[in-house]
């Protein structure tokens, strides 16, 4: 998930910097929808983790 948002963010900045602003609006909205899904999916999985009694990494 954070490998895509990463990419998301690489295609707006370079489409940013050709002109392309409908492009790079786009790809910057959906690298910033997915990190926070991606945020969200990282807090879940460390609560769940220390839940189980195993200490958060």
């Amino acid at each position: 998930m954070l490998g895509w948002a990463l990419t998301f963010l690489i295609i707006a900045l370079i489409a940013a910097a050709l002109g392309f602003g409908g492009i790079a609006g786009a790809s910057a909205g959906i690298a910033q929808i997915l990190f926070v899904i991606f945020l969200i999916l990282f807090v879940v999985a460390m609560v769940a983790r220390a839940i189980r009694g195993k200490p958060p990494v």
